[in-house]
């Protein structure tokens, strides 16, 4: 599917994040089959990765001028390292290629950057599929209850973990 990403403006955060945490709640509840009231991903979450310094937010608009997903990365200019902190494709129109064309696009965004990071959880195979064999990435880390990462010690408080990935441009 063709996109065409666009800096989120300010006034478009509210429903990117209400979007963003809709998908991330949808992919949790189809791998553990119930309603779960935990939410996947915080508001404190979201907010604080569009607070790091050199956050970048996109929405990614589809042929019909909806948004169809949306990304928050980091880019540290002087190591020429970056970091991929939420991808989401909206609910519903997943499995359209938009999550690989959103990728791509950021790739093209980015060509100065040398090596991409990012998590994502165990238990969500889709994205480890989507991570490693439509975007390149390569598992280097898997941050649990016995290994935390140590820039996220309190995220251990439930059963669970986080695969580390990396993707080296050049």
């Amino acid at each position: 599917m063709k996109i065409q990403l666009i800096k989120l403006r300010t006034d478009q955060t509210v429903a990117m994040k209400e979007e963003m945490q809709e998908a991330f709640q949808h992919g949790f509840q189809s791998y553990y089959k119930e309603d779960n009231q935990w939410q996947v991903l915080p508001d404190k979450d979201f907010y604080q990765s569009l607070e790091a310094e050199g956050a970048e937010a996109y929405e990614a608009i589809g042929t019909e001028g909806e948004r169809v997903g949306g990304a928050i990365i980091t880019i540290d200019n002087k190591t020429h390292q970056g970091e991929l902190a939420f991808l989401y494709v909206r609910v519903g129109v997943q499995s359209k290629g938009i999550g690989q064309a959103i990728w791509k696009a950021i790739e093209t965004l980015h060509p100065e950057t040398e090596v991409w990071e990012t998590c994502t959880p165990y238990f969500d195979r889709r994205n480890i599929h989507f991570y490693i064999n439509r975007c390149g990435f390569h598992a280097t880390e898997f941050f649990n209850e016995h290994h935390p990462d140590p820039n996220m010690p309190e995220q251990f408080d439930q059963d669970d973990g986080l695969f580390k990935f990396e993707k080296r441009m050049k």
